[in-house]
């Protein structure tokens, strides 16, 4: 578990936010779904897409999620991303885009 991850767990724990997973997930979501809010109105809806901005703590706040939703899956969040990354390069390495689709 990277240090991240354990200071997400131990904030959770201290501050008695413990909840199961299924509602980590919603949160995680809910909290994309900021970016997404400041990405669609910094854009004016995709009409200025290099007025981009998204605010830092919004990103804050889904890497927490993030890192809740690992921890309370038990899933560390270092190993998973190592993963995520050997499959892209595997991807890559047969020709092809790190995307699942095409």
């Amino acid at each position: 578990m990277n240090d991240r991850q354990r200071q997400v767990a131990e904030f959770v724990e201290t501050h008695g936010l413990e909840t199961p997973p299924e509602f980590r997930l919603l949160d995680l979501v809910s909290e994309v779904g900021e970016l997404a809010k400041d990405a669609n109105e910094s854009t004016d809806y995709g009409a200025s897409p290099a007025d981009l901005s998204i605010e830092s703590d919004e990103l804050g706040d889904a890497l927490f999620a993030l890192l809740a939703v690992a921890d309370s899956l038990e899933i560390d969040a270092d190993a998973a991303l190592e993963e995520a990354l050997e499959k892209y390069e595997r991807r890559l390495d047969d020709g092809g885009s790190p995307g699942s689709g095409e």
